[in-house]
């Protein structure tokens, strides 16, 4: 079968990309032919052929641009046509699901649409960040209900799914590959590069963005210090947001900066000595349609500290499940755990 993967980047950062690349391998294994529509790329594949379509380089115009496809008419029309002969789309996010959606109606090709959800826009903390929200939500519902079948990643997404655009989705949990995360990985290079020592470490993984609720995971750390106070905070990850990512590092000297370390993004293969060298994983989120890294946490032996949001209560097995959002007893879940550790080692 030859079958189009359109997703908007397939690009290390991207917790979406990784679950692509799973897949490309997955399908490629079993005979298929596979290639990947995107804007931009920054992975290679073996497993499938990649074909950047373009947007701009500077990173507003992108987010505007990626916003606006719509207009593009002569780009859509193009990679539209390129699809002709396609057996099957499977449609990883907006604006791919416009292609999608005009490559089914034009062609008749079987059109997947594969659902990691989108974030409440009242999460996003201004006036601009909420409105380009809404009418990304508002968009991705307007193109996904043509669809032949929808894959939602968690029985918390399917459920928006249905109550949003009336589609069934079938329910797939998100696979990690547990040959690189397990229990034996020894995170003592990454103690070592960071200073960390014999400190108790919290890790957060994931895109530095408001709905993240990293603020919040910085005030929960602040009462943590006060009990614990050699504790370290390590936060991998990407900054999308230039005002959030200012106010966190703001924050963070408020707090204790040499306590709090931001490694911005690394790359996907030493993410597992990160688990490593953690004795906890922390994440605030204020929303999660799954939530990859603590799934790759618990496989790494870690417990998790999470507020009882979105997919959290399916994903979260090992750990303390927050069920209100309050810094102070985010910080009660993570002081037990670490008090754990601490009292056993």
């Amino acid at each position: 079968m030859k079958i189009a993967i359109l997703t908007p980047t397939f690009s290390e950062f991207s917790g979406i990309d990784r679950v692509v690349e799973n897949e490309v391998k997955e399908l490629s294994d079993k005979g298929n032919a596979i290639t990947i529509f995107c804007f931009k790329a920054d992975m290679k594949t073996k497993y499938a052929s990649v074909i950047e379509i373009g947007m701009p380089r500077n990173p507003t115009f992108e987010r505007v641009y990626r916003l606006f496809f719509f207009l593009d008419f002569l780009k859509i029309s193009r990679i539209v046509n390129s699809l002709k002969g396609f057996d099957k789309i499977i449609c990883h996010q907006y604006p791919m699901t416009i292609i999608a959606s005009k490559a089914r109606k034009k062609f008749g090709i079987h059109y997947t649409y594969y659902d990691a959800g989108v974030a409440y826009p009242e999460l996003f903390q201004n006036f601009t960040e909420r409105n380009y929200m809404k009418l990304f939500r508002y968009l991705t519902i307007k193109t996904v209900k043509n669809v032949d079948d929808a894959i939602s990643i968690s029985e918390f997404l399917s459920d928006v799914l249905k109550k949003e655009t009336g589609l069934e989705s079938r329910v797939e949990y998100v696979e990690i590959d547990r040959n690189r995360f397990h229990k034996g990985v020894i995170g003592e290079r990454i103690r070592k590069k960071y200073d960390l020592g014999n400190s108790p470490v919290c890790l957060y993984v994931g895109r530095i963005s408001p709905h993240k609720g990293i603020h919040i995971l910085i005030e929960s750390f602040n009462i943590v210090l006060k009990e614990i106070p050699d504790a370290k905070l390590l936060i991998v990850g990407k900054k999308t947001f230039g005002d959030y990512s200012k106010k966190l590092e703001d924050l963070a000297k408020k707090v204790n900066e040499k306590a709090i370390i931001f490694t911005d993004f690394v790359p996907d293969e030493e993410l597992p000595y990160f688990y490593g060298a953690a004795d906890v994983y922390t994440t605030a989120t204020l929303w999660e349609g799954f939530d990859m890294p603590i799934v790759e946490a618990e496989a790494c032996g870690k417990p998790s500290v999470a507020f009882d949001v979105g997919a959290h209560k399916e994903v979260l097995k090992k750990g303390a499940l927050i069920k209100s959002i309050d810094a102070n007893l985010f910080a009660r879940g993570i002081i037990k755990l670490l008090s754990n550790k601490i009292k056993n080692s």
